[in-house]
C-alpha cells in the first residue's frame, strides 16, 4: 500500500509542502494518494489534502510508486521541454544573425534534424522556423524605414532579397504595403459604412486592400469613432455607395442566405493569429470548437490562452468567425459582447445567425 504524508512529517516535507501551497517551483513532484496522480507544485489544480501527498525528487520516483503523470502540468515531459526550450534559444538567435539561414543548418545548430526543431518550434512558439524568420526579416524592416532609409535599400537590409518577397508578405506581416508602413500610414485612406440591422449595427471599413475592420455594436457615432482613434493618421471617407453592396452581403450572412462571409481582408496580424484565424475559418458553420480544441488543432495543445487571445485580437468579425471558438463549458469573451456571441451561435444552430443587441 501507498504510504501517507503521515510517515513523513519533517523539517523537508514542511518546506516542500509550502512550496505546494504556494505554487512555487522547489525541483520535486508531489503525489496524491486519493487520486493516483503526482504534480509539479506549480500545477495549477486544487491543493489536496496534506496527509494525501507524498513527495518524490524526480517523476521517475513518483512513476515507481504508482502514480502517473498529471496532463495539465505534465511533470513527466519536464526535462523534454527544457532541451526544446534550450534547442529553440539557440536556433532563435542564430536566425536573429542570419535570418536566411537554411533549416537544415539551423538544425544542426541546435543539434537536432529539421523535423524535430520544426517540431520544437511549433509546439513552443506557435509558430515554424520559417515564420519566425520571416518576422525577424519585418522587424528590421520597420526599423530601418522608421529610422529614415529608403524601402527598397530597408528591404534587401531586412534579408528580403527582392522587393517581389517583401511585397508577397506584405498583407501577412504588415497589414498594408510597405511603402504605406514606411510613411506610418499617414497616406491610407480609410473607406466606411454602417450598416442597421433589427438588433443593431455593423461598421465596415476597407482601403484598397480590403477591408481592415468589420465591427458590431449598438451605435454607429460609437462605431465610427473607435475607427477613427484606431487609425488615427488614416484619412476616413464615409462611402455609403461603394460599401453598401458589401454590407448587403453581411446582411446575407445575418439572415441565413449565405452560410459564409467571404470577403477581401487587409489587416495586421502575426504569425500565430494567422494561423489561428484560418482555423476559425474552417470551423463549419452552427459548430464549435474550444480553445483547447483549437490549439490541439495547431499542434501546440497547450496554448489555449494564446488562441483566445488571438480572438480578442480578430479586428474583422464575422468574416472570421472568432464566436465560434468558445471556453470549456462556457461561451467565453467576444470582443463584441457574449450576448451577440451567443446570438450568433443560436443563429448559426438555426441556420440563421442574427445579431443581438
Amino acid at each position: 500500500m501507498m504510504r501517507t504524508m503521515h510517515d513523513d512529517h519533517n523539517g523537508a516535507s514542511d518546506e516542500r509542502w509550502a512550496a505546494v501551497l504556494e505554487r512555487r517551483d522547489a525541483g520535486f513532484v508531489y503525489g496524491v494518494t486519493s487520486t493516483g496522480i503526482y504534480c509539479r507544485p506549480t500545477c495549477p489544480s486544487r491543493r489536496p489534502m496534506r496527509e494525501r501527498v507524498r513527495f518524490f525528487d524526480a517523476p521517475a520516483d513518483a512513476a515507481g510508486a504508482g502514480f502517473r503523470s498529471c496532463r495539465r502540468c505534465r511533470p513527466d515531459a519536464r526535462g523534454q521541454d527544457a532541451d526544446a526550450l534550450t534547442r529553440i534559444r539557440t536556433a532563435c538567435v542564430r536566425i536573429v544573425d542570419d535570418p536566411a539561414i537554411a533549416l537544415r543548418a539551423l538544425a544542426r545548430t541546435a543539434g537536432v534534424g529539421a523535423r524535430q526543431l520544426e517540431r520544437d518550434f511549433v509546439a513552443v512558439l506557435g509558430v515554424s522556423p520559417a515564420q519566425y524568420a520571416a518576422a525577424v526579416k519585418a522587424a528590421r524592416f520597420r526599423r530601418a524605414v522608421r529610422s529614415g532609409d529608403a524601402v527598397v535599400d530597408a528591404t534587401f537590409d531586412a534579408g528580403f532579397g527582392s522587393s517581389s518577397r517583401l511585397y508577397e508578405r506584405a498583407g501577412l506581416l504588415f497589414g498594408m504595403t510597405p511603402g504605406r508602413y514606411a510613411r506610418g500610414g499617414a497616406a491610407l485612406t480609410i473607406r466606411h459604412h454602417c450598416a442597421a440591422t433589427p438588433d443593431g449595427w455593423v461598421l465596415l471599413a476597407a482601403t484598397d486592400a480590403g477591408f481592415c475592420a468589420l465591427r458590431l455594436g449598438d451605435d454607429p457615432g460609437s462605431l465610427v469613432d473607435e475607427l477613427d482613434a484606431e487609425f488615427p493618421r488614416a484619412t476616413h471617407v464615409t462611402d455609403d455607395d461603394a460599401l453598401a453592396p458589401w454590407g448587403a452581403l453581411v446582411a446575407a450572412y445575418l439572415d441565413g442566405r449565405a452560410r459564409a462571409l467571404e470577403v477581401p481582408l487587409d489587416v495586421a496580424a502575426t504569425a500565430f493569429q494567422i494561423r489561428v484565424w484560418g482555423c476559425l475559418r474552417r470551423i463549419p458553420p452552427g459548430e464549435t470548437r474550444t480553445y483547447g480544441e483549437i490549439a490541439a488543432m495547431l499542434g501546440v495543445p497547450r496554448a489555449a490562452r494564446a488562441v483566445g487571445n488571438a480572438c480578442a485580437a480578430n479586428p474583422v468579425a464575422l468574416a472570421i468567425p472568432c464566436h465560434r471558438a468558445v471556453g470549456r463549458g462556457a461561451v467565453g469573451g467576444y470582443r463584441w459582447g457574449v450576448a451577440r456571441k451567443r446570438a450568433l451561435l443560436a443563429g448559426e444552430a438555426r441556420g440563421a445567425p442574427a445579431i443581438a443587441g
